[in-house]
């Protein structure tokens, strides 16, 4: 039987900006080898797997997020995208939350006028006392890098450094990490408090247009430098896109919209 498959847009409200997620929504688990053989199949940043976690109805799944070329641990546009499916084809039409288990715990969507709204752990980023020769390898000026237990976090001297950053990522990938955030306060007199892009060319992503988990801890930086509890950030990647973050002690609650571009059937 056919397995339904969907692309999505994440934490935008037009088609073809911020992220894009595959969405693959199974009947039951699969083995972990036909889902990265799919997620490598669809070449996007990250593919997501759901199935229910129990037979009776329930807004409970299992959830499991691929990159083209590993599993990844947290992915916060894959789990807006996954949300989004559920609501809009009706797989899930009961209460306004589902809740996912994933490898990184419980995380919960809800939705909320027009919406969804991510509850995943914050991941507060700790001075790196010996880190990499970033300032080398991207030919800029770091003004601070710490470390997140999966990614560095580096604040860059603009908002401008950040957009105009070439990096080189053969040698980014050799960099024994996850990925890679620059953020800068954000001085162009937007809404936006901060600015971003996140790297991840070792794990087969050289940009990642719009990264929710990289908020989990681009949140608690800038609520610490800029003691506000509520921030919106924006991601300068080439799509581009908006995440609002609250940082609520140890869980960061992430809010976007979502589009479908495209349905379709695995067979």
């Amino acid at each position: 039987m056919p397995t339904p498959l969907y692309i999505v847009d994440a934490f935008t409200s037009s088609p073809f900006s911020g992220n894009a997620a595959g969405v693959c929504l199974l009947r039951e688990a699969a083995e972990g080898s036909w889902m990265q053989d799919v997620a490598q199949e669809m070449n996007l940043s990250e593919t997501a797997f759901l199935y229910p976690k129990t037979k009776k109805s329930s807004n409970k799944y299992n959830l499991r997020w691929f990159t083209p070329t590993m599993e990844v641990d947290l992915c916060g546009h894959a789990t807006l995208a996954s949300a989004h499916v559920l609501w809009e084809t009706g797989a899930w039409s009961g209460v306004d939350e589902v809740s996912f288990q994933t490898r990184s715990g419980e995380l919960r969507a809800v939705r909320n006028m027009g919406a969804i709204e991510l509850n995943f752990p914050a991941l507060e980023a700790k001075l790196a006392p010996s880190p990499p020769d970033f300032s080398s390898l991207l030919s800029v000026n770091i003004l601070w890098v710490g470390f997140t237990g999966s990614d560095f976090l580096l604040e860059l001297s603009s908002a401008a450094a950040v957009k105009d950053l070439k990096p080189n990522f053969s040698e980014l990938a050799k960099v024994e990490t996850r990925g890679i955030i620059v953020t800068a306060l954000s001085d162009d007199g937007s809404r936006a408090d901060f600015v971003s892009r996140f790297f991840a060319p070792r794990f087969g992503i050289d940009e990642d247009p719009v990264t929710g988990s990289a908020h989990c801890s681009l949140g608690p930086y800038w609520c610490s430098k800029l003691k506000k509890n509520t921030l919106v950030g924006r991601q300068l990647s080439r799509r581009g896109g908006e995440v609002r973050v609250v940082v609520d002690r140890e869980r960061i609650r992430l809010s976007g919209s979502a589009v479908t571009v495209l349905r379709g059937e695995l067979f």
